[in-house]
């Protein structure tokens, strides 16, 4: 049979272009589709834009092995194609005594996830990196940066269409079939709504993975994972920033907890911190200033909660509940739900963007196989 496109990739996001971009340099010819009218306008356009070292990830998980691939490639990447970036470096500071064994365990385990350059620092040390820092004792991680997550996916498009492949936006995706002799027969919806057929399909859609999921004639139901939106709010601080680093303190129950960075423009930004939601909610409270200048002072002890202002919001794609532990990412194949040709990632928040190109390879590579 001949097909329209050999892949179909549902989700122009940062892991969507990923995924596209890896199969087109194999040759194949690609179709990304987005139902937004601008490509990344969902999770990889409302996070943190870090590039994370890989410090946190279980032994053996797909977040620690992608992450750190991920973060290779991706400094690679950056530089080949001239997106700015800013190599600042983490700390993870302990701001007492009590809280030095969780970042030893975070050391430990980075250790053994392959992350280099790792240092243990006293809080003197840590002070003299950031003088304005409270801190018992800290972690370095110098891999870990900022990034232009914006042009990233611009190049990556770029990419993909230079391969002779297409990134459509305005087009939503509606549902597929899969045709008796293999392939896809796949929906599109929008003002140029059609039908195109496809070899191979990937879903990367981010808080539209069940959904899409449900809309593949054949997919088991209950091979669908449940979905929960985790929602983080941003506060911007006003004047000088106080850090140069990004500054962590040890982690939150399902998520990495309120942290600072310097972005690329030069302004100090704290977040996300974690509510569960309903809806795709994007407000942020002004009230929360106070609880997040509380909590800030934890490690800035001279922050002034005048200086914060609300931003932005995001929400995370998680795969599990309030007080729950945050598992690995999911990538299904036909082992999970039958369907040859078929690849559905779920659950693809943090570390995801920095994780984008290597699991773009990791689903080149299980389409090839």
């Amino acid at each position: 049979m001949t097909f329209d496109f050999d892949a179909v990739v549902v989700g122009a996001g940062a892991v969507g272009l990923a995924c596209g971009y890896a199969l087109s340099q194999r040759g194949r010819t690609v179709l990304v589709l987005e139902k937004q009218d601008h490509i990344g306008q969902g999770v990889s356009s409302r996070n943190s834009e870090v590039i994370h070292g890989g410090l946190y990830y279980p032994t053996g998980s797909l977040k620690a092995q992608a992450c750190v691939e991920g973060r290779r490639r991706l400094y690679a990447f950056l530089d080949s194609h001239k997106v700015d970036y800013w190599k600042c470096g983490k700390l993870v500071v302990a701001t007492e005594a009590a809280e030095v064994p969780r970042i030893e365990a975070i050391f430990e385990q980075a250790t053994i996830n392959g992350v280099e350059g790792l240092e243990h620092l006293t809080g003197d040390q840590a002070r003299a990196l950031e003088p304005a820092l409270n801190a018992h004792a800290a972690i370095l991680s110098p891999e870990s940066g900022v990034f232009d997550s914006h042009g990233y996916m611009s190049a990556l498009e770029g990419e993909i269409t230079a391969a002779a492949g297409a990134v459509v936006i305005s087009a939503p995706f509606e549902g597929a079939e899969p045709l008796a002799d293999g392939g896809f027969s796949i929906r599109v919806g929008g003002e140029g709504a059609m039908t195109v057929t496809t070899r191979q399909l990937v879903t990367a859609p981010g808080l539209s993975a069940q959904s899409v999921a449900a809309a593949i004639e054949g997919y088991p139901a209950d091979r669908i994972p449940e979905g929960h939106y985790g929602k983080g709010i941003y506060f911007r601080l006003t004047g000088p920033a106080p850090f140069n680093r990004l500054i962590y303190p040890p982690p939150i129950k399902g998520a990495l907890g309120t942290h600072y960075r310097k972005d690329l423009g030069g302004q100090g930004v704290f977040g996300p911190d974690l509510a569960f939601v309903e809806t795709e909610d994007y407000s942020v409270d002004p009230a929360k200033r106070d609880t997040f200048a509380h909590y800030i002072r934890r490690f800035w002890p001279d922050v002034d909660a005048e200086r914060l202002v609300p931003d932005y919001a995001g929400i995370r794609p998680k795969l599990h509940g309030p007080g729950e532990d945050q598992p690995d990412f999911q990538i299904h194949g036909a082992e999970v739900h039958g369907l040859e040709g078929l690849i559905a990632l779920f659950g693809i928040e943090s570390p995801g963007l920095t994780s984008s190109l290597a699991l773009g390879e990791i689903v080149a590579d299980r389409l090839d196989d």
